[in-house]
């Protein structure tokens, strides 16, 4: 892609998310509760020069951007009151807080957002060729969870831009093996626990692939490095932590006196399996059920399956660097599914549905091309059901009495959306879902086995 043609398509998405401003987020105004706390974070950076919030709760400096009552979200160190959710996203939005206020904090991560996209597209560009490469993460970055994600005072828009890098340099590093790459690659990966600690197991997988290839290559040393700048990164945040929050992680100044997942052993975590389904399906917060064009980056799911049982990489030389970029984007969006359901807290909350997997929608975009190449009029038809879900949602929220937290829109799907199941409610139907679901899949799985395990020349018998 030329520098020219990806930032005009930069501009282009950012003036689409700059337009999204203004949009209530709840009841307390244009902010929710967890961005109101981030954005008292940053009022103390750009005020003080601290993240100690002390002083801006006496004041009550929050009254400015939200009509709620904030509440402190951590206890008092020495003194200090530093709130969990840490200070990379508050310092990477002071600068735009310091020149437009709350709203320029917004645009600045609206920026960053927008170049997760477009590093989206040039990663799709190592599966197919144009036009799929530029539309897949096009639609997926107009889709509703984008739009929602790409102004909220979150981390999501920072991870993204840092998890798309990685994965473009380790390719790369696969494919040049050289020192500064690494280098690189290790910086991107070294800053996610700095924006939020739920992004680092998929940081790791990008770092264990770029290591192993390193390796494979017979550049130890470039490997070393890598690891070297992350663990370096590592030791300073964990140094940093102890002095600001009193542990390991900013979650040791939490006040709530649960842990940090929300989950005391490991029945808890099992009992949240479902969760893996209702990432996707539920009624309220599933991926699909507002963004169904995200089905396609199953789709490539199985044509990678597909493509390494056959090993067309021994018959086409280039099918291998495509099975190389498409396992790596699978595993980085299983690792975010996982936390996802098992890790968060929660899957409902005070934000728009699918805000947890935001991060790595740029992935998943990039993934969906190679879907959409082969199946293209499926693809156009997901396609055109996410975009006019965003036109609905969006035109809702202007006119309408939605609200990004809480959207009482049926987009997309209209009256069939009561057909969705309600992981929230748990009801007989979700359960029936999930057992369908799980049954689909292994049903696959048995098929392309037994299909893997036929002689050759036998023919197939139906399915």
């Amino acid at each position: 892609m030329s520098r020219r043609r990806g930032a005009l398509l930069w501009l282009a998405l950012f003036a689409v998310y700059a337009a999204t401003l203004g949009i209530d987020a709840g009841p307390a105004g244009d902010y929710g509760p967890g961005e109101a706390h981030v954005l008292l974070s940053v009022e103390s950076v750009v005020s003080d020069g601290d993240v100690d919030l002390a002083d801006e709760y006496r004041t009550q400096a929050w009254r400015p951007f939200y009509d709620g009552t904030l509440r402190p979200a951590g206890r008092l160190t020495d003194g200090r009151r530093n709130e969990p959710h840490g200070v990379g996203v508050a310092l990477l939005a002071a600068p735009g807080y310091a020149v437009g206020g709350p709203r320029g904090a917004e645009l600045t991560l609206a920026a960053l957002a927008a170049l997760a996209f477009v590093l989206a597209i040039v990663l799709a560009r190592r599966l197919v060729p144009e036009p799929w490469a530029t539309v897949a993460p096009l639609v997926v970055a107009l889709s509703p969870p984008a739009l929602a994600s790409a102004t909220a005072i979150s981390p999501e828009p920072a991870a993204a831009v840092l998890l798309a890098g990685a994965c473009l340099l380790a390719l790369r590093a696969r494919e040049r093996p050289r020192l500064r790459t690494a280098a690189l690659t290790g910086l991107l990966l070294a800053l996610l626990p700095w924006v939020s600690l739920k992004f680092v197991p998929a940081g790791l997988v990008v770092g264990a692939a770029t290591v192993a290839w390193l390796v494979r290559r017979g550049r130890g040393l470039a490997a070393l490095v890598a690891c070297e700048v992350a663990f370096t990164s590592v030791v300073t945040y964990i140094t940093l932590n102890g002095t600001l929050f009193g542990g390991l992680t900013p979650f040791a100044a939490d006040a709530a006196p649960v842990p940090p997942t929300g989950a005391g052993d490991a029945g808890d975590y099992l009992d949240r399996a479902t969760r893996l389904a209702g990432l996707w399906f539920d009624r309220d917060v599933g991926l699909l059920r507002w963004a169904p064009f995200l089905a396609l980056a199953g789709v490539s799911a199985w044509l990678l399956w597909r493509s390494r049982r056959d090993r067309l990489a021994a018959a086409v030389p280039d099918q291998a660097d495509v099975e190389a970029a498409a396992g790596l984007l699978l595993a980085v969006l299983g690792a975010q599914a996982v936390v996802a359901a098992l890790l968060a807290p929660t899957l409902f909350g005070p934000w728009f549905p699918g805000r947890q997997f935001a991060a790595v929608l740029p992935l998943a975009g990039a993934l969906a091309a190679w879907g959409l190449r082969h199946v293209p009029r499926l693809g156009a038809a997901l396609a055109a059901l996410t975009l006019a879900g965003s036109v609905w949602l969006l035109a809702a929220l202007r006119f309408g009495d939605a609200e990004w937290v809480t959207p009482s829109t049926p987009a997309p799907w209209g009256p069939l959306e009561r057909l969705l199941p309600d992981f929230g409610a748990m009801t007989a139907w979700s359960d029936a879902v999930s057992a369908l679901a799980l049954l689909a899949l292994a049903g696959l799985v048995a098929w392309e086995w037994l299909r893997s395990r036929r002689p050759p020349g036998e023919p197939a018998a139906a399915p």
